[in-house]
């Protein structure tokens, strides 16, 4: 089995499903190009484990060609993304203790949950 993600005019994901096997051929067509063209609209083949496109399509995640990547929204305007994983991260680490954090985006600082 396969996933897929189908796109928007602006590339970004508004489904994902299950479908036929990456590596058949359909009517002569890739399974990307077979459902392409028989939901009219693109489809980009994702996978779990981040081995296809560097990390699972999502709705709302942007597939970035030039990368050929599926890069989740900006979760705050400081975040920066990592090329080589293509996710976000904060501009401070993560605390390495066992307690939970928030980002809190106007100290640009982890917060404690309480």
């Amino acid at each position: 089995m396969a996933y897929y993600a189908f796109l928007n005019q602006d590339n970004v994901v508004t489904e994902v499903i299950s479908g036929i096997d990456e590596n058949q051929i359909v009517h002569g067509l890739t399974v990307e190009q077979y459902y392409s063209q028989l939901r009219n609209e693109p489809c980009v083949r994702t996978s779990y484990n981040g081995t296809i496109r560097k990390n699972y399509a999502g709705i709302g995640y942007t597939y970035d060609a030039a990368r050929d990547a599926f890069i989740p929204p900006k979760p705050f305007p400081s975040w920066t993304l990592v090329e080589s994983t293509c996710r976000w991260t904060a501009p401070k680490p993560h605390p390495s203790d066992d307690l939970i954090y928030k980002w809190d985006e106007t100290n640009q600082e982890w917060v404690p949950v309480d």
